[in-house]
């Protein structure tokens, strides 16, 4: 089983901007979609983004569009968040996670077996 772990999160001001990355080891990510969640205090956690295999295919929630970009590099094992225009509701806690289906990227939470521990975002003045 692949194994992820976060990195990348802090404090941010709004409308300021951080990437998010995810490295794994134990599988070559080219094996896997990647996706990244985020949960906030109180709330499910919900999907952000997804990409397939090869970086050609995202999905994004609305709520991010036009703000995150999802993109992966499989020579490094990586998968990063690009956050911009950061907005206080994006606080959570971000979770990156990987999916068997890896031709896909529009996939159910449920489609994900394995998770990183997550790394927080606070956007706050």
């Amino acid at each position: 089983q692949v194994r992820l772990v976060e990195s990348g999160g802090g404090l941010v001001q709004p409308g300021g901007s951080l990437r998010l990355s995810c490295a794994a080891s134990g599988r070559t990510l080219s094996g896997y979609a990647m996706g990244w969640f985020r949960q906030a205090p109180g709330k499910e956690r919900e999907f952000v983004a997804a990409v397939d295999w090869s970086g050609g295919r995202t999905t994004y929630a609305d709520s991010v569009k036009g703000r995150f970009t999802c993109f992966r590099d499989n020579a490094k094992n990586m998968v990063y968040l690009q956050m911009v225009i950061l907005k206080p509701e994006d606080t959570a806690v971000y979770y990156c996670a990987a999916s068997r289906r890896l031709f896909e990227s529009d996939l159910p939470r449920a489609e994900f077996a394995s998770w990183g521990q997550g790394t927080q975002v606070t956007v706050s003045s």
